[in-house]
Order: structure tokens, then sequence, then C-alpha cells
């Protein structure tokens, strides 16, 4: 017989799909895993057991969670619900603002932040800007557009065909304009149009081709007193019909802005409803001056994505070019600076952002993070110095279940962890680490459904419903409980309260550092058999980790019988182990380091190795040896697994 030894000391591979069970000449066969659930993976190898989530409030209902991060200090939750946006510091509601979105338009909705100013879009709406003032007062408000002299400097567009033809009745004050097709309707009041250079505000829709509109008179730039016949107002030169006309751009008969984003102290404005394809630039520092002016260098820009197939903006993102994701390609705007002579926009990649909803791509690593328009795929965008351009790179190729169908996405810095939220409901946690080579995938559930994520800060959120209940929850590495409150007395109590969010559910309860029997939740509160001091109570969820069959075994031979002599589990502040080495999941007791076990201590952290025997021979060698599976609420590190196992010749 064959007697083999090995030690699998990293997992910066992540759970990989099964389809690589015959793929042992990769690297990531050695450095991945088969299962890897509700666990956090280190960039120096090992898995924990994940954070717990303490529980924060209820929210209104089904939702959208944005991050508002003015400095280190001053920092916002967003809770955007049916018709209002919650607004929380520190885990606890500051105010309730009234929002235009209904529940079906949320999913829509980009944002982009300056300073103390978001800036929230979308296509059915006019854009909004919510600001927090120096004395703590948010106030949600339209967009201002520069104006001067009555004139608005907002974006123009021809919606028309470009034969069609406006008439104005005068040359100034109230007048009547007749088109020559149809191109009005109801909505048009209340909107501008631009005819020959002069602004014209509409005032009344009469029929499809006729509209009653003021004239807004312009004071004329090139105005020279000493020149005779010189006019310092100007107005329409007369009513002849002509073809040169724009309306405003965004409006509710057009649509308005679908993403936005700041670059080059410039606000970019991605696509719109009815101009999917279109990029604008403010006037550079004025960020609501779109006034094209004769083009100089400093005045703002606007022009369409053209190719070959569609090109609708689903994300604009400032990075070392401005970078545009559309419905069908990847594309990079290039200008040192960016002005309208030397503006350029090349495409990079044919991938495609999702189009049914908006999620925001991420800066992680120096790379760019988009969901795929397949809707299966989380691409890296990276620009690379050889080639001079930017390359999409499939970040789930290798564990492909994990993702899923992405919904939200956000990335904490701090535990340098993706979050992407399924919309199943799970969650998918992505390590990276480009400079130890690390992208490692770990799958997570919850009992309740997912709905959002956002990262505040150094804090992770999530909006999750849980029996017909939507919770917004903080991700806590003090808990290993879900949904989780903590309380300390200063003389023990039976009887704990506070938990109507967890009404009528099982809970797992620790208490004075000791794992309870689960309980019942009802009238929002748990009677323990016993008087404590402190306690955690939430849901419970397992961790699993079950690694790939032993590479070495499929060097030797297929079809031959294998068998797990002993397991070495080398862990790290751990509390617990539950583990199947071949006969079914035993609870192993955890020694000290002069060998003496301890279990009888209330859940004590012992860091070292766990010798655990195993018996019985497999079959075949396509099954994992050992698999790690525990439910019990607390600490879990694992660093190393050294196997010895002989193979039957």
């Amino acid at each position: 017989m064959t007697r083999i030894r090995d030690i699998k000391t990293t997992f910066t591979a992540g759970q990989v799909s099964r389809d690589l069970l015959g793929r042992g000449d990769l690297r990531a066969y050695d450095n991945g895993a088969l299962m890897l659930k509700n666990v956090f993976i280190n960039p120096t190898g090992g898995v924990k057991r994940r954070f717990g989530m303490r529980y924060i409030d209820n929210a209104p209902g089904l939702g959208k969670l944005i991050a508002f991060e003015f400095n280190s200090e001053q920092t916002a939750l967003l809770v955007i619900t049916d018709g209002q946006i919650d607004i929380y510091s520190s885990g606890v509601k500051e105010t309730t603002i009234t929002t235009p979105w209904n529940a079906g338009q949320i999913d829509q909705i980009a944002w982009t932040q300056s300073a103390d100013t978001l800036l929230l879009v979308h296509p059915e709406t006019p854009p909004k800007k919510l600001v927090r003032s120096l004395g703590g007062i948010w106030v949600l408000s339209d967009w201002e557009y520069f104006t001067q002299d009555d004139i608005i400097f907002q974006p123009f567009f021809k919606f028309a065909d470009s034969a069609v033809t406006l008439r104005p009745s005068e040359t100034q004050g109230a007048i009547t304009i007749t088109a020559s097709s149809d191109v009005f309707e109801a909505g048009h009041e209340g909107t501008r149009l631009r005819l020959r250079g002069i602004d014209i505000d509409v005032t009344d829709f009469v029929s499809p081709t006729v509209v009653n509109a003021n004239v807004i008179p312009k004071i004329n730039p090139d105005y020279d007193p000493n020149i005779t016949g010189s006019e310092q107002i100007l107005y329409l030169p007369d009513t002849k019909p002509s073809i040169d006309w724009l309306e405003q751009a965004f409006s509710p008969v057009r649509g308005y802005p679908s993403t936005v984003a700041f670059h080059q102290d410039r606000l970019v404005i991605g696509g719109s409803r009815d101009l999917p394809n279109r990029l604008w630039f403010s006037k550079s520092g004025d960020l609501f001056n779109f006034d094209l002016g004769t083009g100089l260098d400093d005045e703002a820009i606007e022009f369409s994505i053209l190719s070959d197939q569609v090109n609708a903006v689903r994300g604009v993102f400032s990075s070392r070019h401005l970078q545009v994701f559309t419905s069908g390609a990847e594309w990079m705007v290039t200008g040192e600076p960016l002005t309208p002579s030397q503006v350029q926009i090349r495409r990079q990649t044919r991938i495609g952002s999702r189009i049914d909803r908006y999620i925001p791509p991420l800066n992680v690593d120096g790379a760019t993070l988009y969901c795929a328009r397949s809707g299966n795929e989380i691409y890296e965008f990276l620009y690379t110095d050889l080639e001079a351009a930017y390359a999409s790179t499939d970040l789930a190729l290798l564990s492909r279940d994990i993702v899923g169908v992405p919904i939200d996405q956000d990335y904490d810095a701090k535990n340098r962890l993706l979050f992407v939220v399924r919309e199943d409901g799970k969650f998918a946690t992505l390590t990276v680490f480009r400079a130890e080579k690390v992208s490692a995938w770990t799958s997570h559930e919850t009992n309740g459904l997912v709905k959002s994520v956002a990262v505040v800060g150094d804090d992770v959120y999530m909006l999750i419903e849980r029996d017909s209940n939507y919770l917004i929850e903080q991700l806590d590495s003090a808990f290993y409980l879900d949904s989780a409150l903590s309380g300390q007395v200063g003389s023990p109590a039976t009887t704990w309260s506070g938990l109507d969010h967890l009404e009528g559910q099982s809970v797992s309860i620790i208490a004075d550092g000791a794992v309870m029997q689960n309980q019942v939740v009802q009238n929002g509160s748990v009677t323990l058999s016993e008087a404590v001091s402190s306690v955690q109570i939430g849901l419970s969820y397992t961790h699993v980790i079950e690694p790939l069959p032993p590479n070495e075994v499929g060097r030797i031979g297929a079809g031959r019988k294998i068998r797990l002599i002993e397991a070495i589990f080398r862990l790290k502040e751990s509390a617990a182990l539950r583990v199947d080495v071949g006969r079914g999941l035993k609870d192993i007791p955890l020694k000290d380091f002069d060998n003496n076990i301890i279990s009888d201590q209330p859940n004590p952290l012992i860091s070292g190795d766990v010798r655990v025997r195993a018996i019985g021979w497999q079959k075949e060698g396509s099954s994992a040896l050992w698999r790690i599976e525990q439910e019990l609420p607390l600490a879990f590190t694992l660093l190393s697994v050294a196997t010895e196992i002989k193979v039957n010749d």
C-alpha cells in the first residue's frame, strides 16, 4: 500500500466549481475547496467563521442601501424604500425624507457623491441632490442648473427629425409656435425650447404641432454702444420657419439622466431614457453649467457613443480615465486635460453591463469591478501599461455557481472583501489581494433573503427580508449570530426582551459566554432557566469547509480505494470543532498545549493542532476526505490541515 502525507496551508483560490474535479493540473485545485460556506478567507490563507449580523432597525419595505461619506467622521447609511429615504448615523435613525421614487423604480437609481452633496438620478424622474448641512440638516431637492439673465445652461437636443421646422408667430413676448409635424406633448408645458439661439418657455400645450410660449430675451455678448445699430437685447430675428431648434434634453417627455459621476472637475451625465448612448460633461469647475459656448477648453462637452452595437450607458466611473460601462461594451474617455478639442473615446472590451438594474462599478485594489450583462459574471476592468489599454477578466470563471445572479455589490476595504448580493437572497464574498494573487470566493446564507448591501466607512450593512419583515443589519465581528442583539445587566436576570423583530422564531443564545438551548421568541422576549449577566441572542447559521478530493491520489491512479488515517487541524482562537472524517459529524474535544481536555470550561479559545483519527475505506478518490460543519455560534479559524492517506495498490 502507498502512504501519502499532504498539508493544505491555503484556501486562497476559494470555493471552486465541481467542473474542476478533473482539473488537478490547475493551481486553483491545490488552493481551492469544494465548499466554503459562511466563512471569510484571510489573505494569508486561512479561513474563519464569518461575522454575525447585529440588528439595527426595521425598514418600511423592500429597497436599496446607499452609503453617504463626507469624511471619516461624517458618514451615514441611506435606506431608500417606497417614497422615502431613512437616514441612519452610527446605527441610529436621524430623519426620514420623502422622495419621488416608488418601489418599482428603486433598482434603477444611480448616484455619486462630492463632499456633502449626493446626486441621485433615475431615467423617469427629475434628478435630485441630497445635501447635509453643517447643522446636520438633510435636504433633498431638484438639480438647479446654472442660470444667468434667465438663461438656463442645461443640455439641449433635437429629438425630432432634422427636417422638422418651428415657426414663431412673433419675435418677442407671448407667442405661438407651430411645428411642421407632430413633436409636442402635454409634458412639454414648463419646459424650454431653443430656437435660433433664443430660449423660449413653453406655457401651454395646444396640439401636437402647436404650443404657446414666451420668448426669453438674451443679452447680446457682442453689444457695443459705439457701433450704430448694435443691439443690446436679442430676440428672435424673424417669424420664418427654421430647422435650427432644440429642446431641453431632460424633461417629462424625454426622460432624465441614467447615471452620473464626477471626473476632472466636471459633472458627467451618462445617458438618459431617450438618449441612452449620449454623454454630457459640465463646464470645468462649474458642475451644473452645460453651456457648450464656442468650444473653449473649460466649456461643456457632449457627444454620442456610436458603434456597430447598442451602447446604452449603464455606468460612468472616474479612475485613471473616465470609464464608461454600456450595455454592449466598455469604453475609455481620454483627454489630458479633458477639453472639447482633446476628448476621445475608445472601446476597450465587449462584455456589456446589466440593463435591468443599476449595480455600481467599484474600485477594488486598483481595478474596477462591474457586473456583466449576462447576469452571472463579475468582471475586473484593469488598465495595462504594456498595451496601454483596458482588459476585462472574469473573476468568477472558476466559481460560477457562487456568484449566481448578482443584484447589488459593495466593497469592504478594511477586510478586503467584495460583497455580492444574489437574486436568490444569498450572498457571496470575494477576498481580493492582487499583490499576493489572491482572488477567492465564498458563499453565504442566512435565515432570510438578502436584498441589498452598503459599506459605510468600515461598517457593512445589509437589508434582509426575514419572515416577511425587512430588517437593517450590520456585520459585527463581536457576533456569531444573525439579526442579533446583546445585553448586559448589573444584576443577573432570566427574562430578556427587545426581540420583537424575531417574534415567533427559534433563536440561539449565548449567556455569560456559554451556549444555551434554543428558544422561541414570545412577546418579544425569552426566559432563561437561570439568571445571567450578559447575553447574545439571534439566529444561528452553519459554516461549512469541505476540501477538494486529494490531488495526489489522482496522480497515482484513478479507481483505487483510499483511506484517511489521520487529519491534523491547525486552529487559531477557536472554541469548537465539528468534523466528519468518514463516519458522520462528530464534536471533537479541544485540548490545551498540555493535552488537557478543557471543553468543560465555557467556550475557551484554543490555538494549536487538533488530531483526528479516521477509519474506513473509500471506493474511489473523487470525494472529500473530511468536512467541517458547525452551527454553534462560536469563534472558529482554520489555518491548515495536514492529512495522512493510504492508497490500496
